[in-house]
């Protein structure tokens, strides 16, 4: 009979103090080899909006913290763009740690896309947060974060934007783009203007 790797499951807890303790020794897939931490959610208990995107990068892996990257920084000013006070929002990641690769000479950390198995084996902590906050709305930023509780068959392409309840939490979520993919852009104004229009009609009356 198999074992359940150390740290696999959240404790049966809200307090987001004890889960992020607890997440620190997760060992639920083979990531937490390579990376340098486990990079937990951050912000305030009372959020009314819980921001998900896909995993931390080079960064925020250093760092500990979620969204301190360049992307982060986008995410900032789009958010202060939409209204958005950024004080009050819960950020966090669909997986915990941070996948990557090194660059042909070796010094430079590439980011890999999890793997489903590895979204999946985190999924429990991205529960656990949800509980803890209960936010009003969720965002998912880019498909793999989306696709951590929307299932394999969402697509960014076809259904950004919109909003779908999630009855199991008692929220409303919409998803959009990961602000790295606005980075990338080829006409990256563009994409930022479409990325503050999505977060504009996320907030709503908010």
């Amino acid at each position: 009979m198999a074992t359940k790797a150390p740290g696999a499951a959240p404790p049966d807890t809200t307090d987001l103090d004890r889960l992020r303790a607890a997440a620190s020794d997760c060992h639920g897939c083979d990531l937490y080899r390579d990376a340098t931490q486990t990079v937990f959610g951050e912000g305030p208990r009372q959020a009314e909006i819980m921001v998900v995107g896909e995993q931390p990068g080079d960064q925020e892996d250093r760092a500990g913290a979620p969204f301190v990257g360049p992307a982060g920084r986008l995410l900032d000013r789009a958010f202060d763009e939409a209204g958005f006070d950024r004080q009050k929002i819960y950020v966090t990641n669909a997986v915990k740690h941070f996948k990557f690769k090194r660059d042909e000479r070796g010094k430079r950390r590439i980011h890999k896309t999890p793997s489903r198995t590895e979204v999946v084996a985190c999924r429990p902590w991205l529960h656990a947060e949800l509980t803890a906050i209960h936010p009003e709305l969720l965002i998912f930023l880019g498909a793999t974060a989306a696709k951590a509780l929307l299932g394999d068959d969402f697509r960014i392409t076809r259904s950004r934007g919109e909003r779908i309840e999630l009855p199991e939490f008692d929220v409303t979520a919409v998803a959009t783009v990961h602000p790295s993919a606005v980075l990338r852009a080829p006409d990256r104004d563009e994409a930022y203007q479409a990325f503050v229009a999505d977060l504009v009609a996320a907030r709503g009356g908010r």
